[in-house]
């Protein structure tokens, strides 16, 4: 890739979708954790659910916070480096993005200080519904986003005129044929890596001999919950790559580094590695298992409909990077199946009652841990770069939906915003660490009595914890 001013203004943007995106995993699929332990608590009256909700709540702000940071200089760069791309379909793409700032992210902020800091200053069930709230804003954000990308993969709902998308049918267009899906597989990927984040520290702290029964609590509540994500997760990843073949045939031979046709009526083997060739136009080498990737994409396409490859199309129309999406498809497989077996193992040793007993299985939580952020920014991978050479798919080229900016300019803000991550990272991983180092504080105490009881010491202020 050479460092004109398209290259590196893309540079730019997946800097910041990248890092962008480790945080509100996290706080989208963790806020639906809060909910679970807070309704027990409301529902059993256990302290000990009550310092669940704590305890996890810090770390949920930790990446409330950065997200937020981290988050603002991709907003700017649509007018400042993609300003004709933002010119052309910001009537649609321009409003979404506002429902995201407006519905999503105020609803999440406006309830977010209640959940935090109310716990002695308003009854307890309107704080549950400020946990609901802040969880319902996150998840929120999440569909406006993916809505707004979705969007981009398989336009629809107008047409463009001039080079301007005029808008026809508002609906439609958030319904795109991408929207479903896309929604459904990020709400379980947040959720899933959630998931195993939270009981991947768990496992650390079981392992550590700390905390035992507080953090055996928490890994069974998460493996209770991820009996139905890991597996839902899986199935409707294979949903979304059926898309994929129907209105992205190019990303799909990109994915699969498919360079020949495979004619209707015959199966298409399925690579299992390759070391594709993007100038040759071919693996240079590749291990392969016979008719498996027509069984995968489904028995109706194997028979009915040809799998294209990319030599299909001229150069100029296909994806690049081959490699790249390749394997970070592949990626986001293994570690989909990963996590999935894990559940299926932990979930036996559990009915054992031996869920904490093997060192392995622990370790095999706490290695969980991270995988999730990495399944999830492999996908991302794959879906954008795999949507090359297109911004807006069959519509508008990234080469003119970029804004025709001196270079130097675009390394300058791209140095700068590289320290600046660079800073927010070692801040979270220097308090996040110091969370978990830390540990739950065991002798909090729920609140017994109402905002009433406080009423009558007018005098008084309530002693609140910190979170």
């Amino acid at each position: 890739m050479t460092l004109d001013s398209v290259s590196l203004s893309r540079l730019q943007f997946a800097l910041t979708a990248i890092f962008h995106m480790l945080w509100p995993v996290l706080t989208t699929g963790m806020a639906i954790f809060l909910i679970i332990v807070e309704g027990l608590w409301l529902r059993t009256r256990n302290p000990d659910y009550y310092r669940h909700a704590r305890f996890w709540a810090k770390l949920y702000v930790l990446n409330f916070g950065i997200g937020v940071a981290s988050g603002l200089p991709m907003a700017f760069q649509f007018g400042m480096n993609w300003a004709p791309f933002s010119e052309a379909v910001g009537d649609f793409f321009g409003t979404i993005l506002g429902f995201e700032g407006t519905m999503a992210f105020m609803l999440e902020a406006s309830f977010l200080g209640i959940m935090l800091f109310g716990w002695e200053r308003v009854p307890p069930l309107v704080h549950f519904m400020s946990t609901v709230l802040v969880a319902f804003g996150a998840n929120l954000s999440t569909f406006w986003i993916l809505t707004a990308n979705s969007w981009l993969q398989t336009p629809a709902g107008g047409q463009f005129i001039d080079g301007k998308f005029i808008v026809k049918d508002f609906f439609a267009a958030i319904g795109n044929p991408f929207m479903r899906n896309s929604v459904l597989h990020m709400f379980f990927a947040t959720l899933e890596t959630s998931l195993f984040v939270i009981g991947g520290i768990s496992a650390w702290y079981l392992l550590k001999k700390r905390h035992e029964e507080f953090f055996k609590k928490s890994l069974q509540i998460v493996l209770a919950m991820a009996i139905a994500v890991a597996p839902l997760q899986i199935f409707i990843g294979h949903l979304s790559a059926e898309q994929v073949y129907h209105y992205q045939p190019t990303k799909l031979a990109a994915m699969e580094a498919q360079w020949e046709t495979i004619p209707a009526g015959q199966a298409a083997d399925w690579s299992l590695l390759a070391l594709p060739n993007d100038r040759a136009g071919r693996n240079d080498w590749e291990i392969t298992i016979p008719k498996a990737l027509g069984l995968l994409l489904e028995l109706k396409i194997k028979l009915s409909e040809p799998v294209q490859g990319l030599n299909t199309w001229a150069s100029a129309d296909r994806p690049h990077l081959v490699g790249l999406i390749y394997y970070s498809f592949r990626t986001m497989v293994a570690i989909g199946l990963y996590l999935a077996t894990l559940m299926a193992v932990s979930v036996v040793q559990w009915w054992r009652g031996q869920l904490d007993r093997y060192r392995w299985l622990l370790w095999g939580w706490i290695w969980a841990a991270p995988m999730g952020y990495l399944a999830v920014e492999t996908g991302w991978i794959v879906r954008c770069v795999g949507r090359q050479p297109w911004t807006v798919y069959g519509q508008i080229r990234t080469v003119d939906a970029a804004s025709n900016l001196p270079p130097a300019e675009i390394l300058i803000s791209l140095v700068g915003i590289t320290a600046i991550y660079l800073f927010f990272f070692v801040f979270a991983l220097y308090f996040g660490s110091r969370i978990i180092r830390k540990g739950p504080d065991l002798t909090l105490h729920p609140p017994h009595n109402s905002v009433l009881a406080v009423q009558h010491l007018p005098n008084q202020r309530p002693a609140t914890e910190s979170i």
